[in-house]
C-alpha cells in the first residue's frame, strides 16, 4: 500500500510526487498515456518557479525570451522588453512533464504508465484505486493508497468520482498546433489582441518550431471560427496549420473558492481550476498547487488532521485571492479590448507589470487599482 497515489503525470503530479518522493513517503503515479507524450500547451514558465525545486530545471527548458511583440488584428505591432531578473522559460510539456517525473522518480516515487482510473473505492482506512490499461480495457489492477491527488486535468474524472459536486468551472477554449519550423530563429513572444473576442493569439517559440494558438478566457458560447483566425496568424510566421494536427481542449479557469479537498483527497493544478483567468497562465499554478498538497498529505501522514482543510485554505489565500482581481481585470480588459490595447498593451511599463506579476515578483492586486481605474475610463463615452 502506498502513502500516496497521484493521478495525472502534468506539472501538478509530477510536483506532488516530487515533494511527496523528498519526505521519503511512497508514492505512485498514474498515468494513462505513455512519458514523453505530446500535450498542446504554450509552454511559457517563468524561472522563479526555480525556487519551489532543489534541482535545475533548465534540461527541459526549449529555448529563454525576453521580448515581446504585441500586434491588434495582427497590425499596429509594438515590441517591448519584459524586463525581467531573468527571461522567461519556453518548454515543451512533453520534455517538460517527464524531466519533472523522472526527478521524483530518482527520490523513490513510482510511475505506471498506460494505467487510466476505471473505480476508486474508500475502504475504511484507504482508498482503492482499480486501472485499466486504455488499449486494452479489460485488463485492470487493483492499487491501494492512504491518500490521493486528482491531478488529472480539465478533463479528469476525478473529481467527480471523490464525490465533489459539479465545480465551479469558466471554461474557456484553446486551439493549439505546434510547428516543427522557426524561420527566424526567433526567440520573441507573440500575442495579438482584437483578432478573437474574449481572449488572444499566441506564438510562443521553441529552439525548433511555435506553439500556436488561440484561446477566448471568458466562458460563454462562442461563434467564431478559431480554426479560420489561427490559420490566417499564422500564415504570417510562413506556418501553413492545414498541414499540422490541431489540438482543441478546455480551460478550467479560476472562477472563485471552492473545496480542494475531501475525504484523504485533494485536487491540484486544473482538477483544482487554477488557471489563470486573465492569461490563462496554468503551469506555474500547477506546480505551485502540486508542492501545497504533498506538503498537507506530508502533514496528514504525520497525524495533522486539519492539513487537508488547510490545504484549501492556503490555495484561496495564495492564488485564488490574487485571481479575484485577474478575474475583475479580464472583465474589464476584454469589454474594451481597443481601448486596453492602446492605453495598457501598448505602454512598455504595463508589460514590465505584468512580467512581474507572471513571475511571482508582484501580485495582480499590486496592479489592479490602476489598471482598473484605466480601463474603466474606456467604459465611459467619450473618455475612450
Amino acid at each position: 500500500m502506498y502513502d500516496c497515489i497521484v493521478v495525472g503525470a502534468g506539472p501538478s503530479g509530477g510536483s506532488a510526487a516530487y515533494h511527496l518522493a523528498k519526505q521519503k513517503h511512497s508514492v505512485l503515479v498514474l498515468e494513462k498515456e505513455s512519458l514523453p507524450r505530446y500535450k498542446p500547451c504554450g509552454g511559457g514558465v517563468p524561472p522563479s518557479v526555480q525556487n519551489w525545486f532543489d534541482f535545475d530545471f533548465k534540461p527541459a527548458v526549449s529555448l529563454t525570451v525576453n521580448q515581446v511583440r504585441y500586434t491588434w488584428q495582427m497590425g499596429d505591432p509594438e515590441l517591448v522588453e519584459l524586463g525581467l531578473a531573468e527571461p522567461m522559460w519556453m518548454v515543451r510539456r512533453d520534455v517538460f512533464d517527464h524531466y519533472l517525473i523522472q526527478q521524483a522518480q530518482k527520490l523513490g516515487a513510482e510511475l505506471k504508465e498506460n494505467s487510466e482510473v476505471a473505480d476508486i473505492k474508500w475502504q475504511s482506512d484507504r482508498w482503492q484505486v482499480t486501472v485499466k490499461n486504455p488499449a486494452n480495457p479489460e485488463q485492470t489492477e487493483i492499487l491501494e493508497a492512504k491518500y490521493l491527488i486528482a491531478a488529472d486535468g480539465a478533463r479528469g474524472t476525478m473529481a467527480k468520482r471523490l464525490g465533489f459536486k459539479e465545480r465551479k468551472k469558466r471554461m474557456g477554449a484553446a486551439l493549439e498546433v505546434e510547428a516543427l519550423v522557426n524561420t527566424n530563429n526567433d526567440s520573441t513572444l507573440h500575442f495579438d489582441f482584437g483578432s478573437v473576442n474574449n481572449g488572444y493569439i499566441w506564438n510562443f517559440p521553441k529552439a525548433d518550431g511555435y506553439s500556436i494558438g488561440i484561446g477566448t478566457f471568458r466562458g460563454g458560447e462562442d461563434k467564431q471560427n478559431l480554426k479560420e483566425i489561427a490559420q490566417e496568424y499564422a500564415k504570417s510566421f510562413g506556418v501553413d496549420l492545414s498541414a499540422i494536427k490541431q489540438y482543441g481542449h478546455p480551460l478550467c479557469l479560476w472562477d472563485g473558492d471552492m473545496p480542494l479537498h475531501t475525504q484523504n483527497a485533494v485536487l491540484t493544478g486544473e482538477a483544482a481550476c487554477v488557471v489563470d483567468p486573465f492569461t490563462a497562465e496554468g503551469i506555474r499554478p500547477a506546480l505551485f498547487t502540486g508542492m501545497l498538497a504533498a506538503r498537507a498529505i506530508a502533514q496528514s501522514l504525520n497525524g495533522d488532521s486539519n492539513a487537508l482543510k488547510n490545504y484549501t485554505k492556503k490555495v484561496q489565500e495564495e492564488w485564488g485571492a490574487d485571481m479575484a482581481w485577474a478575474q475583475r481585470l479580464a472583465g474589464l480588459f476584454y469589454r474594451v479590448p481597443k481601448f486596453a490595447y492602446k492605453v495598457g498593451i501598448k505602454r512598455p511599463a504595463a508589460t514590465k507589470r505584468m512580467g512581474k506579476v507572471l513571475s511571482g515578483e508582484e501580485r495582480y492586486r499590486d496592479i489592479a487599482d490602476a489598471a482598473i481605474k484605466r480601463l474603466t475610463k474606456g467604459l465611459i463615452p467619450g473618455m475612450g
